[in-house]
């Protein structure tokens, strides 16, 4: 499978700071590529390590973008106009990655639920990058691992349905577009 965009060639380098099973770790071989690694999770039907290995391995801005793919699959009729708004802030972040638009998603996001993916994709702009700190006191930089936290969590979230087979299709839909961003594509566009 190819990732373009992903910038490392070891899939090794990618995985201490990510929590994978037992299962996901077996799949793990000496010097296997990402692209290699993830059909090896996503073959073994190892949906949240591959999801959490995807979400590491994209560039943050490109991670935060599937996030926000994710998230914007579950806003509807009844979806609060908060959560539009934030949503709308973290798309608008993707596009133009500034500070003030790192933090006014992340202002936005601070009143709803943290079970939200439209809350995660949020946080995932803020983590990408910047100080995590108030511009009056010294920077803090957030760890390198903490956006694809952020990005695992809204894709996870987004597609959990009562109903399993509706879940599983809603994973398959944003693997695709996952893997269409790892490859330069915007995925709006994407289908089953």
């Amino acid at each position: 499978m190819q990732v373009k965009k992903v910038s490392v060639t070891n899939a090794n380098e990618l995985v201490a700071d990510i929590g994978l099973s037992e299962e996901a770790t077996a799949l793990l071989v000496e010097n296997i590529s990402p692209g290699d690694y993830l059909q090896r999770l996503i073959d073994a039907d190892l949906m949240p390590d591959a999801i959490r290995f995807l979400a590491r391995a994209l560039p943050k801005r490109e991670g935060t973008w599937w996030a926000c793919l994710s998230a914007r699959s579950t806003i509807d009729e009844s979806s609060k106009p908060e959560e539009i708004k934030t949503l709308e802030l973290a798309e608008q972040w993707v596009f133009k990655p500034t500070d003030e638009h790192r933090h006014a998603a992340h202002d936005a996001a601070q009143p709803l639920e943290n079970d939200s993916p439209v809350y995660w994709s949020a946080m995932a702009t803020f983590w990408s990058g910047g100080s995590l700190a108030p511009p009056d006191v010294a920077a803090v930089e957030p760890a390198d691992h903490i956006c694809g936290m952020a990005v695992a969590g809204a894709v996870t979230l987004a597609g959990l349905n009562e109903n399993p087979s509706e879940s599983k299709k809603s994973y398959d839909l944003f693997f695709k577009q996952g893997i269409a961003i790892a490859n330069g594509d915007n995925a709006k566009e994407v289908t089953l």
